[in-house]
C-alpha cells in the first residue's frame, strides 16, 4: 500500500517540491495548470555541460534547469542530449474491502504527483571524471497509471535527459520514498527505439527502513569477467548487501541470506519440548536460513521460536505472494474444520477415539464424518469464546467432508491385496527405497554388540520356500533379477527402543525388511517381511511373516504389512521428502543469492526453481517438524523424528547420488548402458516413477547442457568464473558443512561438471519433489493403506492381547491404527501439502517464466524447445497409462500413474510438476 505525505527532495542542487494533494491533470493541457505550482524536473548537469562546451555554447557552474515550468512537455534545448523514457510496472496488492479500494485510489493519486519513487540510470560506460558508471540524476516517477493487460499491475513513466554518449543503461537505482514497501514488477527503458528490460519481481523497501537504493540490473545475463565497467562496482555491492554481517535479528523488509543450524525446533523452557540441535557433529544436517532471533538457551544454543502467530523470517522476496498465501490459509481454514472440531470433541469427552470398524473410516468421506446435527451444546466456555466454540461445534456437516482418495476411489478393497502393496513400491508416493536384492544372506551394518547378530532372519531357506510358489528357485530368481528389497532395518533399529518407550503419546514399531518377487506377468508381490526389535535376553527379537492361507495368518500378515507401511510413511516424510528435497535444497538457494549476481546466467537459470522454498521450509519449522508439531504427533518416530532424519543424512545422503540415473544405479534398479537414453537401462521396465522420471530428467539435462555451453564457450570460462566457484565452494563448505570433507563432491572445472550439478538441483526441485509430494493425499488419505503410526505390536500367543485378537481381529487391526484425531490431523496436512495453488508455476511453462529474464533469442529457443518436449512427454505418459501390458499403471479400478505428468489444474490432482518446492 502506498501511503505518502508531501516530500521535498533535492537533486544535485535542483529543488523538487511536491505540493499537498491536488487533482491530477492531463499532461498536455498546460493551460489548465496553475503557474504557481513549481514542480520541476532535474536534468543532467555534468554530462550536458560537457556536451555544451564541445558545441561552443556558454556553460555555467549551476545546474541547468529547463525554463519552462512544465519541462516534461518540451524537448531538450541541448543539441547533445536525448530523452530516455522509463516505463515502470508496479504490482498492486489484491484488495477487496471498500476501505481498501478508497486507499487504493489515494495510492494512485500520490504516485501521480511523484511522491512514490525515484529512479536513477547507471550506464555501462565509465564516467572519466568519477571512474564509475555514468549516472543520470534521480528522477521521480510521475503521471497517472496507464491501463495494462494484467489487472494487478500499474504502469508509470519517467523521462530522463541524458547525453547522446551516455551509453546503454546497465543498472537502475530505485529509491522508495513511501513509508511502505513497493512490489516492482519490471522497468523498461526506451532509448532510441530500443527497449531494454530490467526485470524486477522484487519488493523495494521503504527508505525509512533502509536509505540505500535498490540495484536492478538489465535482463542480459553476464558472466563476472564480462561485466561492463560501468556497473562492475554495483554488481559487487549488490552481492555484499544480501550477505549481511551475520549479526542481529533479521527484519521482515530485509533480503539477507545467511546460514544457521537447526536450533529452533524445540523449546528448552519446556521439558517435553527439548530437542537436539541439528547441524553439529553428533547430529549433522544441511543448513537453514539464519533468522537471528534471540537465544533462550546457551547450552545448547537454542533460538527463540517467537510468538505463536509470528512468522519466521525469510528474505523478503522469498515470502509467499498473496494468491499463494491465501491458498495456504484456505487450506489451514479447511484443516480447522477437519482437525479442530474433532480435537474439541475429543477434549470435551476426554477421549481420543480409535476406529472401531471400517465404516468409521468410510464416514470420513461423507458429509457427517465427525459431528451430526445437534442441539447447541454448552461447552463450559463463557462469553465470546463460548460463542465461538459453540459455533465450531455446530458447524455444518458439508464443511467436514474429505474427498475420496484415489487409492480407493474406484476399488475400495485394492489396498488389501498384495499386488497393490507391491505396486506402490514402484508407483506410489514413496517409490525411491526399493532396491535390487543382489546377494544372500542379507546383513546389517550396525554394531552387533549393540544390535545383535548382523545376519537377517530372512534366510535363503525362507526365501527359497516362498519363490517355489512361483515355480522357480532362489538361484534363478537372483540370476534373473527378480528379487527386490525395501530395507529400513539399519535406519530404524537404533530408534525402536526409544520410540516404544514413549509414554505420553504411545506408539509401537519395529525395524522392517521386506522381500519382493517380480513375477513373469509383471506384478511385484511381497514374499516375506522381517520385523525386528532391539536384542533382548528374555525374548526373540526378529520375526518373519509370510502370507498364509488360514484366517489367523491372513490377519497377522495384514498387521505385518501395516507396520511396513508405517515405517515407509515415516521414512518417506522425514528422509525422502523433507531431507532430500526441502532441507537439502535450502543451502543451494542461500548460496545462489549470496554468491551469484542476479546478472549471472546460473542465477537466472535457477531462479524459477527457488520460488517459495525458503518460506515453506520456515513454515515447516514453525508447525510441522518442530517439537510437538504434526510430524511428531502423528508419525511413528514421534519426538525422535528429526534425529532420525539427521541419522539418515549422516549415513546415506550424497549429492552425487541425488540425480535420478545415479540413484537408480545405486539401488540396482537400473544398469549403466551408454546406448540408452540417460545412460541407464531399467531392470524393471514397468517402474512408473523411474520410466517417467527419466523422460523428465533427460529433458532437463538437455536444456541445461545447451544453456551452459551457450554461456561458457571458452575452455577456462568455468574455472575463471569467481562467482561460480565461490557459489559451489559455499554450498559444500557452508551449506552442507557437516559433509564438507566427503570425497564424493563433484569437481567444478568443466561445462560437463556444471551441467551435472545444475541438472541434479533442478530435478530435485521439480520432478523429484513432485513425485514424492503430490501423491500424499491420494495414497495416504486412506488410513489403512498407509498408516503413519501404529499403536500396538503384533500379538503373539503369550501376549495378553492375543485372545482379543483371535476373537475380533478386525478390531485389533483398526485399534492399532492412528486414532480418529491423529488420522484427521494427518489427512488435513496431507491434503494441504498435495494442493497446487492457483499461482503455481509449472515446469512446462518454464519458457514463459524465463522470458521475463531474457532478451536473448537463442536462450529463449532453448526454453521453448524444453516446453515442447514436455508436451510430448505428457502425451507419452498418457499413452503408457493406457497400455494394458504395463500392470503397475493400468488395471481394473487402478488409478493411473500421473505424478510426473507435467501439467495440472490447481487443487489436489495427483499430478503436475511445479518449477520449485513450493509446498
Amino acid at each position: 500500500m502506498f501511503i505518502a505525505s508531501p516530500v521535498k527532495t533535492n537533486f544535485h542542487g535542483a529543488s523538487l517540491v511536491r505540493s499537498p494533494a491536488f487533482p491530477a491533470l492531463p499532461r498536455r493541457r498546460t493551460h489548465q495548470v496553475l503557474l504557481s505550482r513549481k514542480l520541476v524536473r532535474a536534468v543532467i548537469s555534468r554530462e550536458e555541460k560537457a556536451v555544451d562546451q564541445e558545441d561552443g555554447k556558454k556553460s555555467t557552474n549551476k545546474p541547468l534547469i529547463n525554463s519552462s515550468p512544465f519541462p516534461w512537455q518540451q524537448r531538450s534545448k541541448y543539441t547533445g542530449s536525448k530523452t530516455v523514457t522509463a516505463v515502470v510496472k508496479i504490482r498492486k496488492k489484491m484488495k477487496e474491502k471498500l476501505t481498501e479500494r478508497f486507499e487504493h485510489q489515494l495510492e494512485l493519486f500520490m504516485k501521480a504527483i511523484g511522491q512514490g519513487m525515484l529512479i536513477q540510470l547507471v550506464s555501462e560506460e565509465i564516467d572519466p571524471e568519477t571512474g564509475k558508471g555514468r549516472r543520470s540524476l534521480e528522477t521521480p516517477v510521475l503521471g497517472l497509471p496507464k491501463a495494462v493487460k494484467d489487472p494487478r499491475c500499474l504502469e508509470f513513466t519517467a523521462d530522463f535527459t541524458v547525453p547522446f554518449d551516455f551509453g546503454k543503461p546497465g543498472a537502475i537505482l530505485v529509491t522508495n520514498l513511501l513509508s511502505t514497501e513497493i512490489c516492482l514488477s519490471e522497468i523498461i527503458i526506451r532509448d532510441s527505439g530500443e527497449n531494454i528490460l530490467f526485470p524486477g519481481n522484487t519488493w523495494i523497501h521503504s527508505r525509512n527502513d533502509n536509505p540505500q537504493a535498490r540495484i536492478i540490473f538489465r535482463s542480459q545475463p553476464c558472466l563476472p569477467l564480462h561485466t561492463p565497467d560501468g556497473i562492475q562496482e554495483l554488481r559487487e555491492k549488490d552481492l555484499v548487501s544480501v550477505r549481511g554481517d551475520g549479526k542481529g535479528e533479521r527484519k521482515p523488509h530485509e533480503r539477507v541470506y545467511d546460514y544457521d543450524v537447526y536450533n529452533d525446533l524445540g523449546d528448552p523452557r519446556k521439558k517435553e519440548r527439548i530437542r537436539p540441535v541439528l547441524g553439529v557433529p553428533e547430529t549433522p544436517y544441511p543448513r537453514r536460513c539464519r533468522t537471528g532471533r534471540p537465544l533462550v538457551s546457551n547450552d545448547p544454543p537454542c533460538e527463540s521460536r517467537g510468538k505463536e502467530k509470528e512468522e519466521f523470517y525469510v528474505p523478503r522476496d522469498e515470502v509467499f505472494e498473496e494468491i499463494k498465501r491465501d491458498t495456504f490459509r484456505a487450506g489451514r481454514f479447511k484443516a480447522l474444520f477437519h482437525n479442530l472440531v474433532p480435537s474439541i470433541a475429543a477434549a470435551l469427552s476426554n477421549l481420543d477415539i480409535p476406529f472401531t470398524c471400517f465404516s468409521d473410516i468410510d464416514n470420513l468421506y461423507k458429509s457427517n464424518i465427525v459431528l451430526g446435527h445437534t442441539e447447541p451444546k454448552d461447552t463450559g466456555f463463557g462469553g465470546y469464546i463460548g460463542g465461538f466454540m459453540n459455533g465450531i461445534l455446530n458447524v455444518t456437516e458439508t464443511l467436514l467432508k474429505y474427498d475420496t482418495p484415489a487409492v480407493i476411489k474406484w476399488d475400495r478393497f485394492a489396498w488389501l491385496r498384495d499386488n497393490e502393496f507391491g505396486r506402490q513400491a514402484l508407483a506410489g508416493v514413496n517409490p525411491v527405497n526399493i532396491e535390487l536384492l543382489k546377494e544372500l544372506p542379507i546383513r546389517s551394518n550396525l554394531d552387533p554388540a549393540l544390535y545383535g547378530p548382523q545376519e537377517s532372519a530372512l534366510t535363503e531357506e525362507v526365501i527359497a520356500r516362498e519363490v517355489e510358489h512361483y515355480g522357480t528357485t532362489i538361484e534363478k530368481a537372483l540370476e534373473e533379477k527378480r528379487l527386490f528389497l525395501v530395507d529400513y532395518h539399519d535406519m530404524l533399529l537404533p530408534f525402536v527402543e526409544k520410540i516404544n518407550s514413549i509414554k505420553e503419546d504411545p506408539r509401537k514399531t519395529y525395524a522392517s525388511r521386506t522381500i519382493f518377487y517380480y513375477s513373469k506377468n509383471g506384478a511385484l508381490r511381497p514374499l516375506a517381511i522381517e520385523l525386528s526389535l532391539p536384542p533382548s535376553a528374555e525374548s526373540e527379537n526378529k520375526f518373519v511373516y509370510t502370507h498364509g492361507h488360514d484366517a489367523t495368518t491372513h490377519w497377522i500378515w495384514k498387521l505385518a504389512k501395516a507396520h511396513v507401511c508405517s515405517n515407509d510413511a515415516g521414512v518417506h516424510q522425514l528422509v525422502n521428502h523433507w531431507l532430500r528435497t526441502h532441507a537439502s535444497m535450502e543451502p543451494y538457494i542461500i548460496a545462489t543469492n549470496r554468491q551469484l549476481s542476479t546478472m549471472h546466467p546460473v542465477y537466472k537459470l535457477l531462479h524459477p526453481h527457488m520460488r517459495y522454498t525458503l518460506e515453506i521450509n520456515a513454515r515447516a519449522r514453525k508447525s510441522l517438524i518442530n517439537g510437538g508439531g504434526i510430524i511428531e504427533s502423528c508419525f511413528t518416530p514421534a519426538k525422535y523424528a528429526m534425529e532420525l532424519s539427521s541419522a539418515a543424512y549422516k549415513s546415506m545422503w550424497r549429492f552425487d547420488m541425488e540425480g535420478l540415473p545415479a540413484d537408480l544405479v545405486r539401488r540396482g534398479m537400473a544398469e549403466e548402458d551408454s546406448s540408452a537414453e540417460c545412460g541407464v537401462k531399467l531392470v524393471i521396465e514397468d517402474y512408473p516413477y523411474a520410466a517417467d522420471g527419466l523422460l523428465i530428467w533427460k529433458a532437463i539435462k538437455d536444456l541445461v547442457e545447451s544453456y551452459v555451453k551457450h554461456f561458457y564457450s571458452e575452455s577456462k570460462s568455468i574455472t575463471s568464473d569467481m562467482e561460480l566457484q565461490a557459489w559451489w565452494d559455499e554450498i559444500k563448505n557452508k551449506g552442507h558443512y557437516d559433509k564438507k570433507d566427503e570425497p564424493w563432491w563433484p569437481k567444478l572445472n568443466t561445462t560437463q561438471d556444471l551441467s551435472q550439478i545444475l541438472t541434479n538441483m533442478i530435478w530435485i526441485a521439480s520432478g523429484q519433489h513432485a513425485a514424492i509430494n503430490f501423491g500424499q493425499y491420494p495414497f495416504g488419505g486412506y488410513v489403512p493403506n498407509r498408516p503413519t503410526l501404529l499403536r500396538k505390536l503384533i500379538p503373539h500367543e503369550t501376549d495378553p492381547d492375543y485372545e482379543m485378537f483371535m476373537r475380533n481381529p478386525q478390531y485389533s487391526f483398526l485399534s492399532s491404527l492412528p486414532t480418529q484425531l491423529q488420522a484427521t490431523k494427518v489427512m488435513a496436512v496431507q491434503e494441504t501439502l498435495s494442493t497446487h495453488s492457483a499461482d503455481e508455476e509449472y515446469l512446462i511453462e518454464l519458457g514463459e517464466v524465463q522470458r521475463h529474464w531474457f532478451q536473448d533469442e537463442e536462450v529463449v529457443k532453448y526454453f521453448n524447445k524444453f516446453s515442447e518436449e514436455l508436451v510430448e512427454i505428457e502425451k507419452t505418459i498418457n499413452k503408457r497409462n493406457k497400455d494394458k501390458k504395463l500392470k503397475n499403471r493400468t488395471g481394473a479400478g487402478m488409478p493411473p500413474y500421473e505424478l510426473l505428468l507435467p501439467t495440472s489444474p490447481h487443487g489436489v490432482t495427483g499430478r503436475g510438476i511445479p518449477n520449485s518446492i513450493s509446498i
